[in-house]
């Protein structure tokens, strides 16, 4: 799953099923959702989650999950 915000895109998680990785799009989305008016009152960018199939061989060798909110503390 990947996240994109307005400074680009950057690979949210990974997971081993789809309907995983769906389940946690939603879960992410709605945690979004949730923030959205403080996101907007802050001007920071709202990411979009969607799910795009990775394997792990493409992963860069530093990367970790990103939190739900992680974007705002610049993570993303």
């Amino acid at each position: 799953m990947e996240a994109r915000t307005g400074r680009g895109t950057c690979i949210a998680s990974i997971y081993a099923t789809r309907a995983a990785a769906e389940a946690d799009c939603v879960w992410r989305n709605n945690q979004v959702a949730a923030y959205r008016a403080f996101l907007e009152r802050n001007a920071v960018a709202v990411p979009q989650y969607s799910i795009r199939p990775y394997r792990r061989a493409d992963l860069p060798r530093a990367w970790r999950p990103l939190p739900a909110l992680g974007f705002l503390h610049g993570q993303c």
